[in-house]
C-alpha cells in the first residue's frame, strides 16, 4: 500500500509539471498553424476577447460553431496563457437587450436572423456572430459567420469553422504587428478617382501604409520617379482608362524586375453600365487601347478585348412601367458575370462569388511563370467581339444556353516566378542606372475588369465594396481583393491559414424528424432487451454450472 500511494503521489506531481495535447482529428483542425503561432508567442501583454456568440436558443449548427470557437480560443491560450477570452450573451438581459443590440450594431457588429427548424416548427432567434479582441487600449472586430451566397445554414457553419482560425490570427496580427508594407495607388492615367475605390482603400489601411503615386514625373525625371515608386512594395492600378506611355511602362517593368508586386485591374473594353441609363437605353461597346498588350504578353498573360455574357451573373435592377404604377425589378443581366472557383488557393478558397461588370478574357501564354486562375466565368459563357452595341432590351429576351457554349473563362490570374523584362533586347525610351533584365521572384495579380474593386456612392458617401442596395445581396469583391494583397505581400504565410480544409458533420434534421420515434425506440428498447438477455444467459450458465 504504501509503495502504490507513493507511486501514485510521483505521478501526479510528474504529470502537473508536464502539460501536453495530441490532435487525433484527420483534418487536425485543432493543431494551430505555425503562422498563427507566431503571431501570438511572443505577447507579453493581455489580448482580451468578448466573444457575443452565446445564448440557448441558438440551432445545432451555431451551437456547432460556438463550441468550435471555445476550442480554437482554448488552443490560442495553450501557446499563450496571455490570451484570455469570454462568452457574452448581450441578449440575456431583457431589459438592457434592445440598448445592447443598438450599441453592437452601431460599432458595426450587426445582428444575425436565423431560421430554426425542431420537431415541425419553424421559429426565429436573433444572434451577435462577432467577437472584440483588446490589446494594448486597441481594438478589432473578428467576424465569426463566413457568408455564401445561397449557402444553407449547415453550410454557412461549415465555412465559419474553416475561416476561424484565419479569422482570429489575422485579428490578433491586427493588434501585434505593426505595419510595415507600403502599397502605391497609381494615378495619371485616369484611373477611378477615390471615392470609388474608398472602401477597399479604408481596409487596406487597417493592415498597410497607403499612398498615391503618379508617373507623371517620369516626363521630368524618369531615374527619380523609379526610385520613388521602388520604395513601394505593391502597386495597384484600378481601372486605367488612359494609355501608358513608354517611359511610365518602362518604370513600371523595372519595378518588377526589382521585386515589386503589383495588382492591375484593366478593362480592355470601354462600356460603362451607367452610359446605357439614357433615352435610347443603349450604348457602344469600343476596344480601349491601354497601350499594355506587349507588357501582359512578356510576363505571360492576354487581356483580350471581348466581353464576357454568362447565363450565370448578378441581375440588373431597372424601373419597369409607366408613372406612379412602375415598380424596381431585379432582372437578368448576362454582362455582370458572377465569378468563382473550385481550387483551394489560399486567395479564393471558401470564398464568396465576385461579381464583374463587362469583364474581359485572359489568356494565359507558355512561358517559365506560373500561373494560376483564380476567378473564371460559370460554364454558360459567351464571348462578345467590339465594337458592340450594349442594349437594356437584352433583360426582355430570352437568353438560349446553346449560345452560350465557350465554357469557362479566366477573369482573374496569378503570375509568379522570374520575369523577364519586356524591354529586353529593346531600344528603351531612357537611359537607366541599374538596368534588369531578369527579375527576383515576385508576383503579380491581373484582373480583367477595373469595376471588381469600384464601390457604389451614394450622396457623395462611399457605400461597402460588393454590397448591392437592390438584392441585399454582398459579393465577395473586398474579400477576394484583400485576400490577393495579402498574399502577394504575405511573408509570414498567415494567408496560407486559409487554405486549411475542415470537414464539419452534422445531423440530417428531415431525418431526425421522420426516424425520431424508431430511435427513440431503438436507444430505450435494445438496452433493456440486451440486458435481459445477459440476464437469462447468466442464470442459465450458472445454474447448469452449479447443478450436478
Amino acid at each position: 500500500m504504501l509503495i502504490l500511494v507513493t507511486t501514485l503521489i510521483v505521478v501526479n506531481y510528474t504529470s502537473s509539471l508536464i502539460y501536453n495535447r495530441f490532435d487525433l482529428t484527420v483534418d487536425q483542425r485543432y493543431t494551430l498553424s505555425e503562422s498563427a503561432i507566431s503571431i501570438i508567442e511572443n505577447i507579453e501583454s493581455p489580448i482580451i476577447v468578448d466573444i457575443f456568440l452565446e445564448g440557448e436558443d441558438f440551432p445545432s449548427e451555431f451551437r456547432r460553431l460556438q463550441k468550435e470557437t471555445k476550442q480554437l480560443l482554448e488552443e490560442f491560450a495553450t501557446k499563450n496563457n496571455n490570451i484570455i477570452f469570454n462568452f457574452i450573451n448581450p441578449l440575456e438581459d431583457e431589459t438592457t437587450r434592445e440598448r445592447n443590440i443598438q450599441q453592437l450594431t452601431q460599432r458595426g457588429l450587426t445582428p444575425m436572423q436565423l431560421s430554426i427548424k425542431e420537431n415541425g416548427k419553424a421559429t426565429q432567434a436573433i444572434i451577435f456572430p462577432w467577437a472584440l479582441a483588446s490589446h494594448n487600449e486597441q481594438t478589432v472586430i473578428i467576424p465569426l459567420v463566413k457568408n455564401k451566397i445561397g449557402a444553407t445554414q449547415q453550410e454557412l457553419v461549415s465555412n465559419s469553422v474553416q475561416h476561424l482560425e484565419y479569422a482570429f490570427a489575422d485579428g490578433f496580427s491586427k493588434l501585434t504587428k505593426p505595419k510595415r508594407r507600403k502599397i502605391a495607388i497609381l494615378k495619371g492615367n485616369a484611373q477611378l478617382e477615390d471615392k470609388y475605390i474608398a472602401d477597399f482603400a479604408k481596409k487596406l489601411g487597417e493592415y498597410y501604409f497607403i499612398a498615391p503615386f503618379t508617373l507623371d514625373s517620369v516626363a521630368k525625371n524618369a531615374q527619380k520617379t523609379l526610385d520613388d515608386i521602388n520604395a513601394f512594395d505593391l502597386i495597384i492600378s484600378a481601372k486605367p482608362t488612359e494609355a501608358f506611355t513608354e517611359e511610365e511602362k518602362l518604370v513600371l517593368d523595372q519595378f518588377t524586375m526589382n521585386g515589386g508586386k503589383s495588382l492591375w485591374l484593366i478593362d480592355a473594353v470601354a462600356m460603362e453600365k451607367d452610359s446605357l441609363y439614357n433615352d435610347n437605353g443603349k450604348n457602344f461597346a469600343i476596344t480601349r487601347n491601354l497601350n499594355l498588350t506587349d507588357f501582359f504578353f512578356k510576363y505571360g498573360a492576354r487581356i483580350n478585348p471581348v466581353i464576357i455574357s454568362s447565363l450565370y451573373s448578378a441581375p440588373i435592377t431597372l424601373a419597369m412601367g409607366s408613372g406612379s404604377e412602375s415598380q424596381f425589378q431585379h432582372l437578368k443581366w448576362p454582362y455582370s458575370p458572377l465569378a468563382g472557383s473550385n481550387s483551394n488557393h489560399p486567395i479564393i478558397n471558401n470564398l464568396n462569388l465576385v461579381k464583374f461588370d463587362f469583364a474581359n478574357q485572359i489568356d494565359t501564354l507558355k512561358s517559365a511563370i506560373k500561373k494560376t486562375i483564380l476567378l473564371e466565368s460559370a460554364l454558360l459563357t459567351r464571348l462578345e467581339g467590339t465594337p458592340r452595341e450594349i442594349s437594356l432590351n437584352v433583360v426582355t429576351k430570352e437568353a438560349s444556353p446553346e449560345t452560350f457554349n465557350k465554357g469557362n473563362q479566366a477573369l482573374a490570374v496569378l503570375l509568379e516566378g522570374e520575369f523577364t523584362s519586356v524591354y529586353s533586347n529593346r531600344i528603351k525610351p531612357f537611359k537607366l542606372l541599374n538596368e534588369k533584365n531578369k527579375s527576383t521572384p515576385t508576383k503579380m495579380i491581373i484582373i480583367a475588369d477595373g469595376d471588381v474593386i469600384k464601390n457604389d456612392v451614394a450622396r457623395n458617401v462611399p457605400q461597402e465594396l460588393g454590397f448591392d442596395k437592390w438584392t441585399g445581396k454582398t459579393y465577395g469583391n473586398k474579400e477576394f481583393l484583400l485576400n490577393a494583397v495579402n498574399y502577394l505581400l504575405d511573408d509570414n504565410g498567415l494567408i496560407n491559414i486559409r487554405s486549411k480544409e475542415i470537414v464539419v458533420a452534422f445531423l440530417d434534421h428531415q431525418k431526425i424528424t421522420v426516424q425520431k420515434n424508431k430511435w427513440r425506440l431503438v436507444n430505450i428498447l435494445f438496452p433493456i432487451v440486451l440486458l435481459t438477455f445477459f440476464g437469462f444467459g447468466f442464470y442459465y450458465f450458472r445454474k447448469k454450472k452449479y447443478t450436478s
